[in-house]
């Protein structure tokens, strides 16, 4: 395997008694497309500011092309920023801010010349180079954020909640954009975001982020299918979590309120309380036949699927899957978990 590009080892942070980072460690490989996931106020800023010099961290180590970060101030970093605000220069066209690092670089006119042109090729900029940026679209000034941070080849781009101030459908559109240029360019990047979606679709791998701390670096669909912590499971996507204790009887069991759910496996003891994560399309719903009974008590109508709410006891609803309209609210139905769908937590303390 070869040397990660990027290299954090037990990074820690604190301002005054809060502690931001809380040894960190991890990697981002050459030409990666990573992601710093978690909630506010878990550290993904922090890291990310660390990393591109405007915080130092208190111990720990940095590397970047298997050289020591320490003392290295931003501007001698070959690492680049794009910021949420996206920080444009409104009195410059989108040629002049694209060109900007370059310029301040003292690139000759020719090079500056090529590599703008390209990249305004490459952002689909290319007819608004002389417009002002108050003459743009939210996207189109997204892309000469974009564009910028890239003209003068950094190692290693850091953007922060880049898609933050677009609406939904344009920052699905743009994600297809982002990716495809960071495929182009073979540039590692690293963005910081909470919006789980954003993370899914855009990363290679991702870092999920807790108070602090690292709670599981994976692809997106394995961190989805096998989340390492109850937090993940509930971070990362849409689940249930159905509280019980493990039995094993005829094989593992979790014995919960409304039914006894087999389990394929289980490295829990018998009478372990556990939590089981399941996500809503992992749970198989049919009118009649073997099955948990329920009855359908609501819809969650989510645009491109819907997902029944059904009531298994009185305590417990369930989300189940997408749907295709066959069920009203008020219907009995049967749901089958199966032995091999969910994740399973021991009880935390």
């Amino acid at each position: 395997m070869s040397a990660p590009l990027l290299s954090v080892q037990g990074a820690t942070k604190a301002f005054g008694a809060t502690v931001a980072l809380d040894d960190v460690s991890l990697h981002v490989g050459a030409g990666e497309f990573f992601a710093l996931l978690g909630p506010s106020g878990c550290g993904k800023t922090t890291l990310m500011r660390c990393i591109a010099g405007f915080e130092t961290p208190d111990s720990g180590r940095l590397t970047l092309r298997g050289e020591d970060l320490a003392g290295v101030p931003p501007h001698k970093r070959p690492v680049n920023m794009m910021f949420q605000s996206y920080a444009l220069f409104p009195h410059l066209d989108v040629f002049e801010n694209v060109a900007f690092g370059l310029r301040r670089k003292g690139e000759a006119k020719e090079a500056i010349e090529a590599r703008v042109g390209e990249l305004l090729e490459m952002t689909q900029l290319a007819p608004f180079g002389a417009r002002r940026i108050n003459e743009l679209s939210g996207g189109q000034r997204q892309r000469v954020a974009l564009a910028r941070a890239l003209a003068p080849r950094p190692a290693l781009l850091l953007l922060d909640e880049p898609l933050g101030a677009l609406d939904r459908k344009l920052r699905e559109e743009t994600q297809f954009q982002l990716k495809e240029i960071q495929r182009k360019t073979q540039t590692s990047f690293v963005i910081v975001t909470h919006d789980q979606d954003e993370a899914l679709a855009l990363a290679d791998r991702i870092a999920v982020m807790r108070a602090g701390r690292v709670e599981q670096i994976a692809p997106p669909l394995d961190l989805y299918e096998n989340p390492a912590t109850r937090f993940v499971a509930g971070f990362v996507g849409e689940t249930n979590f159905v509280e019980g204790v493990v039995a094993r009887r005829d094989g593992p069991v979790l014995q919960t309120s409304f039914a006894r759910l087999p389990r394929a496996t289980c490295a829990l003891p018998e009478g372990a309380r556990a939590t089981l994560s399941i996500r809503p399309e992992r749970i198989e719903v049919a009118r009649d036949g073997a099955g948990i009974p329920g009855r359908v008590e609501d819809f969650v109508f989510r645009g491109e699927y819907t997902l029944l709410r059904v009531r298994v006891s009185p305590e417990i609803v369930l989300r189940v899957g997408a749907y295709d309209g066959r069920y009203q609210i008020g219907d009995e139905v049967k749901l089958t978990i199966g032995p091999e769908a969910g994740v399973l937590f021991a009880e935390e303390a």
